[in-house]
């Protein structure tokens, strides 16, 4: 009997160990449980915050498109994405559409009332302000679509693309055909053929590269001939800058000649007019050269007396002047003179 009543005691206590066990258990996973559930609604109310924040930009429909707004396939395509959105309810959507549009557009869907649904409101735009062009009309104005001047071959076929979704979107192209036709159109409509060559893009029309492949490509091609033209103009630059600065030297030199002419020519004057002077003077009183002074002096004067060596007289007979007349001292025309001009001492 003892030992029935330990076995009985030893499985209560095992008992009650386990229920603990359980409890504590039950209570730790609730513990954690509490802040999983704390987080799955705030990430909610994360996405709720966010939705609420996003808006549509604004549309008029009025054209030219101003440039704080958008056209209408801008417009178009963001409604699009948010009739995709499965947090957003229809009356979020329609009032998202409604915020967006400004007059003449909101006019127009003014009948519809605000219970209409976001579709009903995109298809009364798209039949007011959409393109009512069919799609054979639509690619026959892509067949037409040419490279302007100027203008890069990846801008060219930005605007290519434009218009062959639009045609695509109206039924005038398959889409299987949309590569085929853009590349064609491309090397049509291309001016420049030497980008058509180092692509090979002629080669490629029966397998070709899609959109984004085709514009990597040419972007490519771009930027390395860019790259070319810096660097040959950098080369010119630096052939050109000798002859450059020679032909500064040259004309710094021609400017200082033409300084020192226009100096000569003022300073010749200044110069030519002291010989004019002394011309006027010369012709007045003439020079006298050391020859004819020499001669002067060693002749007798008129008039000078032999006896007393003094000029203007000479004694009536003077024995000395047959000596000069002999000596070739004095010439009887000379005697003459002085015995005519000439008093006794």
């Amino acid at each position: 009997m003892i030992n029935q009543s330990r076995v009985k005691l030893q499985n209560q206590s095992k008992l009650t160990n386990a229920s603990a066990i359980l409890s504590q258990s039950t209570r730790h996973n609730q513990i954690y449980k509490l802040p999983f559930h704390r987080h799955i609604v705030r990430s909610e109310a994360l996405v709720s915050s966010v939705n609420a924040s996003f808006r549509l930009r604004n549309f008029s429909g009025k054209l030219p498109c101003p440039s704080h707004e958008v056209d209408f396939d801008t417009l178009r395509h963001s409604v699009e994405l948010l009739l995709q959105d499965p947090n957003l309810s229809d009356l979020q959507r329609s009032r998202k559409i409604l915020d967006s549009l400004v007059p003449p557009a909101a006019n127009v869907v003014k009948p519809l009332g605000p219970e209409a649904l976001p579709s009903a409101y995109l298809e009364l735009l798209h039949s007011a302000f959409g393109t009512v062009e069919d799609g054979d009309e639509l690619f026959a104005k892509f067949l037409n679509t040419l490279q302007d001047a100027g203008e890069k071959p990846s801008h060219y076929l930005h605007r290519l693309q434009t218009a062959l979704s639009k045609a695509l979107k109206r039924g005038g192209v398959v889409a299987g055909e949309a590569d085929r036709h853009l590349l064609r159109q491309f090397c049509r409509g291309c001016w420049d053929n030497a980008l058509l060559t180092d692509l090979q893009l002629e080669r490629k029309k029966d397998k070709p590269p899609s959109f984004t492949e085709l514009l990597l490509q040419l972007r490519v091609e771009e930027d390395k001939h860019t790259a070319k033209e810096i660097a040959s103009h950098s080369i010119a630059a630096n052939a050109d800058f000798p002859a450059l600065t020679m032909q500064n030297d040259l004309t710094e030199m021609r400017t200082q000649i033409t300084t020192l002419q226009s100096e000569l020519t003022r300073l010749k004057p200044q110069k030519s007019n002291p010989p004019k002077a002394n011309a006027k003077t010369n012709s007045k009183v003439p020079e006298q050269t050391p020859l004819t002074s020499q001669a002067a002096k060693s002749r007798p004067k008129p008039g000078y007396c032999f006896q007393c060596g003094e000029d203007g007289h000479q004694p009536v007979k003077y024995p000395k002047s047959n000596e000069l007349i002999q000596t070739d001292q004095l010439e009887p025309c000379e005697l003459n003179l002085n015995l005519l001009f000439s008093s006794p001492c």
